[in-house]
């Protein structure tokens, strides 16, 4: 029997993504608390807010592949979460512009028939340009980026705020790393070319 495949996830973003590998999914919303733990690295939030996500609609699909996602951007101690408001996202781009950040997605694939889960974190690290405040109101008076993880969305106008950026799979910095799903999605026994 053929498992259904479900996005634990409400992100435009990660669906898009999953449209891509051209599999038939269902999405449902993962009620979880997103808070990061006590001295908690920002790996670890990433994967086990992934894996919870994943749990969160596993009662609901008890004969599914469940894909959980998530993502958490941090310079040394400082994280960058979404932004919401136009005013956090300036506060956001004037601490990381010069800087390094690393966007860590975490990624689980749980298979609720049996219990099986994988997990792992797909960190992508991103170079930003020193900008102005100028940079940073036209680059916020164009895109909606109120929605994403530190407030520069590299899939659009964002990309004209960075210096580099580098890991080993490219679509995990927009929410949902496919390179890495595909390899769990057939380890766990789905049809992929």
């Amino acid at each position: 029997m053929v498992q259904q495949l479900i996005l634990a996830s409400t992100s435009p973003f990660r669906s898009e993504l999953l449209r891509r590998l051209q599999l038939s999914f269902a999405i449902a919303a993962p009620d979880i608390d997103e808070s990061a733990l006590p001295n908690e690295l920002a790996a670890a939030t990433a994967q086990r807010l992934a894996q919870a996500k994943a749990q969160a609609v596993a009662k609901q699909f008890p004969n599914a592949l469940i894909i959980g996602s998530d993502q958490v951007a941090a310079c040394d101690e400082q994280r960058f979460g979404k932004p919401g408001t136009r005013q956090n996202a300036r506060q956001q781009l004037r601490l990381m512009s010069g800087n390094e950040i690393t966007f860590h997605t975490g990624l689980c694939v749980l298979n609720s028939a049996t219990g099986h889960t994988q997990v792992q974190c797909i960190p992508t690290y991103v170079g930003f340009r020193d900008l102005t405040d100028a940079e940073i109101e036209a680059y916020l008076d164009k895109e909606d980026a109120l929605n994403c993880a530190g407030s520069a969305k590299s899939e659009g106008l964002g990309v004209s705020l960075l210096r580099y950026q580098r890991g080993d799979d490219p679509t995990a910095l927009i929410g949902l790393p496919l390179i890495t799903l595909c390899d769990m999605l057939r380890s766990a026994g789905a049809r992929l070319p």
